[in-house]
């Protein structure tokens, strides 16, 4: 296998950089500029697939950007963008020319018109709406123009708050009456005529005026906290914002990441950063703990608790700064820092009292990141079931942890456990590390190729698995769905054309056939004095499936569908803006899993069950339900017209109600070295018992355990000396 292609497109770009890309060559230090021209030059060497950038690449970006920083039309005026339009073909040049003169102009109005919306909502908001009359609202925003003058603007803001505020109103009413049912007597159970009631036969007993000034103030608070996130950004968020939208021009996956975005994704990828473990969400008066993550040092010292708000940040033996008002990012930025230092924290303690709290920071990992299992007990057989979120990888050491090792252990532990079939659940998995999905592959085969993947104007290479190891030879099962992307697609893919596994979920999956590189842009500069310049994750590659064929666009079509929430709503790769097309290329030489005798006959059984199942017919009928939901851009804003939708929708979704309430009388257990940590981790123990009881409801596990009975143990050819411990 070539050395990874990382390493030599860095080595392109960081030696025509080093004479291009020097504080002396630019004359102009603002660095929006000089990372405008940074990444246009990594975008023209580096992609895959570069785009021209021209008057019809310009016109791209000047919709997508101002449809990215005004969605719903309810900032800028028809004026507003009839001024901008004149930049509509000169954006290319400006990209060429370093020059930011639409973004400044497009910016500042912004601002502007911002600081307006902020007087108009709250002019609307104090004033009464009259749910009595007949009027609608159109949220379809794509096809509505932008306001002709500030009148019809506010108007647009009233009929929108009014959708808000309607909804919390009418769950209000409810509540009251209600509470009124039981005070005199009555059971709430026996409220139905609630939902027929009109506006006018509201009881009197009910201050519909006080309900409705009620509601309207939630709806300001509500706007009030997305202000103030909107007053905490800065203009080079926006900045990024613009560079993003000409980024992804070239294709949805081709991303700038702004330093912290950076540390972010890195954080997502490895499922740990140095911390002191815990969620926070910005307050008015500090920033409010919203979760403690387990095993992390607040969660061991229990010395603060959800709801304690911390007011003050310092470093050991320094003066604390005050975080009240301060942006979240910026108080988290604080409170973070290395393994084995000390942060000391003046905390508002839910009981009002004030102290100060010191934590020693450490390495804090997100347990949801990573893979899991559990046994299932299936009458007197024994299946095994690993869930995977994500194809992690530490990219600072990918020896410390990642998906495959972590897969390979669960394997053995449910080996040992007696489990006589696996199910490796990908659904919603969004992909993540290339060489995990390549080790994690060659887990379930013997050797081989697993995916091939072709750079731009190169020959294909072939990443292989040459440990002629199984870690598991025994019945697999894979889970797929729609959000199943990119390496899931990958292993599924490969385990398909081998005939390995049996693919199981979604008509396809969602169809991310490309490859991307994560190149740090200090990497790329010499003399850099702009401090961190962030990274961009770059499109390099497309792979391919060893039978030649590219899973973009179509993703990877499962050997059994099944019917699922998302079958009929636009998801995928082929829902995106800019995709990169379908091609194929020659095949790899491989040869099919000769382990199964009834692999076919076992698809046939389970597509047979499926016809004939009333639980699947139930959720392919919401799924078209949800649909149609999804579809409904005309709302009433009248109060009866709208109780009596909600009454439809209401005898429609108890139909459904059977779906959250069905039971396969499948028993899952944690394993044994899961179970002792239980007695040290409540909270460990909480998810682990949801997460068993969401899988007893689970039709496509259980269907994944009947697929496993039928590829019967005994139809797995043996072969001497191909187990092994543990592999990878």
């Amino acid at each position: 296998m070539k050395k990874n292609f990382i390493l030599a497109l860095l080595v392109i770009l960081v030696a025509v950089a080093s004479c291009s890309f020097t504080n002396k060559s630019f004359d102009n230090d603002n660095k929006d500029k000089f990372l405008l021209e940074l990444i246009s030059y990594v975008l023209e060497r580096g992609h895959y697939e570069p785009k021209e950038v021209n008057d019809s690449f310009s016109s791209n970006v000047f919709d997508d950007f101002i449809e990215v920083i005004d969605p719903t039309k309810r900032y800028f005026l028809e004026s507003d963008i009839r001024e901008f339009e004149k930049y509509r073909f000169m954006i290319d040049d400006e990209i060429r020319n370093t020059d930011i003169e639409f973004f400044n102009i497009v910016y500042q109005r912004l601002m502007v018109r911002m600081e307006e919306a902020k007087e108009i909502y709250k002019e609307v908001l104090s004033t009464p709406f009259d749910y009595s009359i007949d009027e609608t609202i159109e949220i379809d925003y794509d096809d509505q123009e932008f306001a002709a003058n500030k009148k019809e603007l506010k108007e647009r803001w009233r009929k929108q708050l009014k959708y808000n505020t309607l909804a919390g109103f009418e769950n209000k009413i409810e509540n009251k009456w209600r509470a009124s049912i039981v005070e005199s007597g009555g059971s709430p159970q026996d409220d139905d005529a609630l939902v027929n009631v009109s506006y006018n036969e509201i009881p009197s007993s009910i201050d519909k005026a006080l309900t409705e000034e009620e509601a309207r103030e939630v709806t300001k608070n509500t706007l009030d906290e997305f202000f103030d996130f909107v007053d905490d950004l800065e203009r080079e968020d926006w900045f990024v914002q613009y560079l993003n939208t000409i980024v992804e021009e070239f294709d949805p996956h081709t991303f700038y990441f702004a330093p912290e975005e950076k540390e972010k994704f890195d954080i997502g990828m490895s499922g740990k950063f140095e911390g002191i473990g815990a969620r926070l969400q910005k307050k008015p008066e500090g920033a409010k703990i919203v979760e403690i993550i387990s095993g992390g040092p607040v969660w061991r010292d229990q010395s603060l608790e959800v709801g304690d708000q911390i007011l003050k940040v310092g470093q050991e033996g320094e003066e604390p700064i005050n975080i009240v008002g301060m942006r979240l990012e910026d108080a988290i930025k604080l409170i973070k820092g290395p393994e084995g230092t000390v942060v000391e924290l003046t905390v508002r303690k839910v009981d009002g009292t004030i102290e100060t709290v010191s934590i020693t920071r450490d390495v804090v990992e997100l347990e949801e990141s990573y893979a899991k299992s559990a046994t299932i007990n299936a009458g007197d057989q024994k299946y095994g079931l690993i869930n995977l979120p994500k194809f992690y990888v530490d990219f600072e050491d990918y020896a410390e942890r990642n998906a495959a090792t972590d897969v390979a252990k669960e394997l053995e532990r449910l080996k040992e456990a007696g489990a006589e079939g696996i199910i490796l659940d990908l659904r919603d998995n969004g992909g993540g590390s290339l060489k995990t999905v390549v080790e994690m592959a060659g887990l379930f085969i013997k050797d081989g190729p697993i995916v091939q993947v072709r750079s731009s104007g190169q020959r294909k290479e072939v990443h292989e698995d040459k440990d002629e190891r199984i870690q598991w030879d025994g019945p697999l099962v894979i889970l797929v769905n729609e959000l199943s992307a990119s390496a899931s697609e990958i292993l599924a893919a490969a385990m398909q054309d081998y005939k390995r596994a049996v693919i199981i979920g979604s008509k396809q999956t969602f169809g991310k056939g490309t490859v991307q590189n994560v190149i740090p842009l200090d990497n790329i500069v010499r003399g850099n004095d702009h401090g961190d310049l962030g990274a961009i994750k770059l499109t390099t590659q497309k792979f391919y499936r060893i039978n030649g064929g590219s899973t973009q666009l179509e993703g990877v079509k499962s050997d059994i569908v099944v019917p699922d929430r998302y079958s009929y709503i636009d998801l995928g790769e082929r829902d995106q803006q800019n995709p990169l097309g379908w091609d194929k290329i020659t095949p790899a030489d491989y040869k099919v899993w000769d382990g199964y005798i009834d692999f076919d006959e076992a698809v046939k059984s389970s597509k047979e069950r499926m016809a004939k199942n009333e639980q699947i017919r139930l959720i392919e009928e919401n799924a078209k339900w949800l649909k149609e939901q999804q579809d409904e851009n005309l709302i009433s804003l009248n109060y009866d017209a709208y109780v009596s939708k909600e009454k439809e929708a209401k005898k429609r979704s108890e139909k459904f109600k059977s779906l959250r309430d069905y039971d396969s009388r499948l028993t899952f257990s944690s394993l044994q070295y899961e179970q002792e940590l239980f007695t040290q981790d409540s909270v460990l123990r909480e998810k682990r018992d949801r997460w068993h009881k969401d899988l007893a409801r689970d039709i496509y596990v259980e269907e994944a355990v009947n697929v496993l009975k039928d590829l019967h143990k005994n139809n797995i050819k043996k072969k001497e000396n191909e187990l092994a411990s543990v592999k990878g």
